[in-house]
């Protein structure tokens, strides 16, 4: 079980600098042990959270403190302690520093639904402005924890994102969909400003069709794939079966 855990996080730090959130050894990645709900597996500190090895991925407790693992710890590890201290839902935790998320963080204004990816969102982002340096200590990881709240994804004001899921996948189709989303809004605002929206009365139906299990885990093996394929790597056969067992159950309802 935790080998294919460690796995399934490689996989998912590959994904998340393939979709341009990678920089450079910073941000990082978490996910809870399922037989030890106060521990995590966590991505390293030193390497890009696309390198991230079986060897080389780090034990961490919901204090914040390595408990296994011969690589450094990264400093902002409370964001992921706090957050899955405070959210027993929660078993994924990320933070990255996508361009698009820090400079439209800087524009002051809330993000619109003028794209399924915006709309995805049109319930609110929260977002953190106590401070935007970084998290380096259990006092600002609880604050972040607290301004999070139930949501699943956080704009770190100038410096980023926080995305908690269920599952690894739901966290990276989070974090993948709100850069996205800030990066749309963003050339319309280069454009003059969006002026046309989503409909209110189609919000829910529309955030709620692009938001759902089979998405996430579909995106998710969708991206893995693309990433081996580019890389002139062997598709992980658990991928590859994924093509034949495709999860159909959202289309089902169509």
């Amino acid at each position: 079980m935790t080998d294919k855990l460690r796995e399934k996080l490689i996989n998912a730090g590959r994904v998340l600098v393939d979709e341009g959130q990678g920089d450079y050894v910073w941000g990082h990645i978490s996910v809870r042990l399922p037989d030890n709900p106060n521990r995590f597996l966590m991505k390293p500190g030193c390497v890009g959270v696309e390198e991230m090895t079986p060897d080389n991925i780090i034990t961490v407790d919901i204090e914040g403190e390595k408990v296994a693992g011969d690589w450094p710890r990264h400093n902002e590890v409370y964001i992921h302690s706090e957050v899955l201290r405070a959210r027993p839902d929660v078993n994924c935790v990320i933070h990255t520093h996508p361009e698009n998320v820090v400079a439209f963080s800087s524009l002051g204004k809330p993000l619109a639904a003028i794209s399924n990816d915006g709309t995805m969102f049109s319930g609110g982002v929260p977002v953190f402005a106590e401070t935007t340096d970084l998290i380096t200590d259990q006092p600002r990881g609880k604050a972040v924890a607290k301004c999070l709240g139930s949501s699943g994804i956080l704009i770190l004001r100038n410096h980023g994102l926080v995305a908690a899921g269920k599952t690894i996948e739901e966290a990276v189709f989070l974090a993948v969909k709100l850069e996205k989303a800030c990066r749309i809004q963003m050339l319309a605002e280069m454009a003059g400003g969006p002026k046309l929206f989503v409909k209110e009365e189609e919000l829910a139906a529309k955030r709620a069709r692009t938001n759902r299990g089979d998405s996430q885990g579909n995106a998710f093996s969708y991206m893995v794939r693309r990433w081996h394929l580019r890389c002139g790597c062997e598709v992980p056969a658990e991928y590859r079966a994924s093509l034949e067992n495709f999860d159909r159950s959202g289309y089902k309802k169509g």
